[in-house]
């Protein structure tokens, strides 16, 4: 068992911290009072090719897998710079068009998603269904040669920056177990029918969320992913590199977040000695930079596991859970740590900590994941 990365990671790693390392938490905290995007790192990224490292090389992607987006997702908030859009546009979107997109499709939004000219976010999450994925009530009808899709969306993160939505729709009902029947829809984000109204949250995060009305939106029968009904399934594809590359900014948020604590208690001087001598500072931090190893490490193999074929539906729970906790844990002892600083705009905490506890609540909340390890993991009763 070799836990080892190879060089071309490792290389990977470097070039993406030194792209990012300018804009860093300042940057960050700057974008996220202003609620504006991240484009001017979003566009570096793209120059240097990163954007799209799992994408096929075949549509202008890196030909890598999961795990080097990863990387590019733990290394970009490690620099103090988290984006949010690489979860739903290069691991969700681009996984399921480039595993179940016809010919057609990955011609078409592939080398854009790549090459970071356009970008694909998700919708899934309803008001009325909350994590129920059988609940959902948007539908897309047929209608001669096309697709009609009626029905609501929320929480949908960076709409206002996107070409097109991936949608999640009912297509009809499963005869023998009586649920819904799920298919996938590429929806041009300028469709006639489609309104998207802002969703004023309280985190400061760059990325502005959006609830999505579809009135009678008209999509040509090209838009549908794959196999009518199979959408569950072809989702699936995509949630497990959603999870893990949100375990991975995690990961990245919580390094920034000790590495900022750290070095503010090795020079902060109050008495005779820096704080970080003290114990009831040092050993918080130390616990903290304990749960975020551990956490990288099972991110990793979820990660490895996806890449390589395997389940990876429990690795990638376990790593989305233990990565969110993390983070959480490490940016709260960081502004502990910096006392009365912690809260201010300069140290650039704040908006870190609401990143972090926006990834302990989605895209699975940490609800959902005990749930899914009690049941799967351990054999208990479902009780939903």
């Amino acid at each position: 068992m070799d836990f080892g990365e190879d060089a071309e990671l490792a290389a990977l790693r470097e070039t993406v911290a030194a792209i990012a390392k300018p804009f860093g938490g300042a940057y960050y905290t700057e974008r996220s009072q202003a609620r504006r995007p991240t484009s001017e790192v979003w566009a570096a990224l793209a120059q240097a090719g990163f954007l799209g490292v799992n994408l096929p090389e075949a549509y202008g992607g890196g030909g890598g897998g999961i795990v080097e987006l990863a990387a590019v997702c733990e290394e970009t908030a490690a620099a103090g710079c988290p984006l949010l859009l690489l979860v739903v546009s290069a691991a969700i979107s681009g996984e399921v068009i480039s595993r179940f997109g016809s010919e057609e499709q990955k011609l078409r939004w592939l080398p854009g998603l790549a090459d970071g000219s356009h970008k694909m976010v998700f919708a899934i999450t309803e008001p009325g269904a909350g994590s129920n994925t059988h609940r959902l009530t948007t539908k897309a009808d047929r209608d001669g040669d096309d697709w009609v899709l009626t029905g609501q969306k929320y929480y949908i993160s960076g709409f206002d920056e996107a070409a097109a939505v991936l949608v999640v729709a009912r297509t009809g009902v499963d005869e023998a177990t009586g649920r819904a029947r799920l298919s996938l829809f590429v929806v041009p984000t300028d469709t006639p029918g489609l309104v998207a109204h802002p969703l004023p949250v309280a985190a400061q995060m760059p990325e502005q969320q959006f609830t999505l009305f579809f009135d009678d939106a008209r999509v040509p029968a090209d838009a549908l992913i794959g196999v009518e009904g199979e959408g569950l399934r072809q989702v699936f594809h995509g949630l497990n590199p959603e999870r893990i590359t949100g375990a991975a900014i995690c990961v990245g948020i919580a390094r920034y977040a000790l590495g900022k604590a750290a070095d503010y208690a090795r020079h902060r001087q109050v008495w005779d000695v820096p704080i970080g001598a003290h114990q009831g500072v040092s050993h918080p931090l130390a616990k903290a930079k304990i749960e975020t190893s551990l956490a990288a490490l099972m991110t990793q193999k979820a990660a490895w596991s996806h890449d390589h074929g395997l389940p990876a539906g429990e690795p990638s729970n376990m790593a989305k859970y233990a990565a969110a906790e993390a983070a959480l844990a490490a940016v709260d002892q960081a502004i502990q740590t910096h006392g009365g600083n912690g809260m201010a705009v300069e140290y650039g905490l704040v908006p870190l900590w609401g990143m972090a506890r926006t990834l302990r609540i989605a895209p699975v909340n940490r609800e959902m994941i005990l749930n899914y390890v009690a049941q799967h993991t351990l054999g208990l009763p479902r009780s939903y």
